[in-house]
């Protein structure tokens, strides 16, 4: 047996929340297909098949990734399209980060990728671009003008300190979306003070 999963960073509540205060008035547009605020999370890695036999090496190598990687302060802000602005498939928020923040979560997601690798399952190769999927187009779309309203969002700020391994149940989620699973949870190491 096999499940769809992915590795992700997931905001806590009040900045969930948050977001979700601001785009409520402005779901109304046509044509996007919203995502809910459970959905809010910032991809690592997807995985798109991992078999039952390869979730404890994958799971004990992920905390080890992740006891690597070291928390930082950030927040959800601004925003930008896949693939641009012009031709838009997908509207997402961004995440405001500092020089180690920056850092440290490209090495969280090329450290979830290498986990998931070494643990014999397949990792989809697309570039890492720290961004939460707020909004899928039906029809490629000019989408400036949302983008400039999510430039002008900044939420509240969290710290990041643990990743989640989350399996991804297709079509069994309201308005028959994906529901997602929590299956671990695995902390990042306290920064050096000194």
């Amino acid at each position: 047996m096999a499940s769809r999963m992915f590795v992700a960073l997931v905001p806590p509540d009040d900045a969930i929340e948050h977001l979700d205060e601001f785009l409520a008035p402005r779901r109304e547009a046509a044509g996007f297909r919203w995502a809910t605020p459970a959905q809010f999370h910032v991809t690592l890695a997807f995985l798109e098949s991992v078999e039952d036999r390869r979730l404890d090496d994958l799971v004990e190598r992920l905390g080890r990734a992740a006891a690597r990687r070291t928390s930082f302060g950030t927040r959800v802000a601004m925003g930008g399209a896949f693939p641009n602005v012009g031709r838009a498939r997908v509207l997402w928020a961004g995440l405001e980060l500092d020089e180690h923040g920056e850092t440290e979560v490209g090495r969280l997601a090329v450290g979830a990728r290498a986990a998931a690798s070494r643990a014999g399952i397949a990792v989809d190769g697309q570039r890492f671009r720290a961004h939460i999927t707020l909004a899928r187009l039906g029809h490629p779309a000019e989408v400036t003008s949302w983008v400039r309203l999510l430039d002008a969002y900044a939420g509240p700020p969290w710290t990041a300190d643990r990743i989640a391994l989350i399996r991804s149940h297709l079509g069994e989620g309201p308005r028959r979306t994906p529901r997602y699973e929590p299956v671990d949870e695995f902390r990042l190491a306290e920064p050096q003070t000194g």
